[in-house]
């Protein structure tokens, strides 16, 4: 068995994302991880992964990519395209 073990801002950077998203995500039960001594937050790569793929988002029975639009000059601009 081979885990590696990251403090939380070594966590952040390999998912890119920030320390205070990922204590967050840990203090309110939403991300895996551990608790040694005193409180402090540990992940595990097993827990990043899990982390990774609970964010991750999938299209539904879509064929075609969806098209992300911002703002309303944009929606506008693919009405008339």
């Amino acid at each position: 068995m081979k885990l590696e073990f990251f403090e939380p801002a070594e966590a952040a950077s390999v998912l890119k994302c920030t320390e205070a998203w990922l204590r967050e995500g840990a203090a309110k039960g939403e991300f895996p991880h551990a608790v040694w001594g005193k409180g402090k937050i540990i992940f595990t790569s097993s827990h990043l992964k899990e982390i990774a793929q609970l964010r991750e988002v999938r299209a539904h029975g879509q064929s075609t990519p969806a098209v992300r639009v911002i703002g309303t000059r944009a929606q506008a601009r693919q009405k008339y395209s």
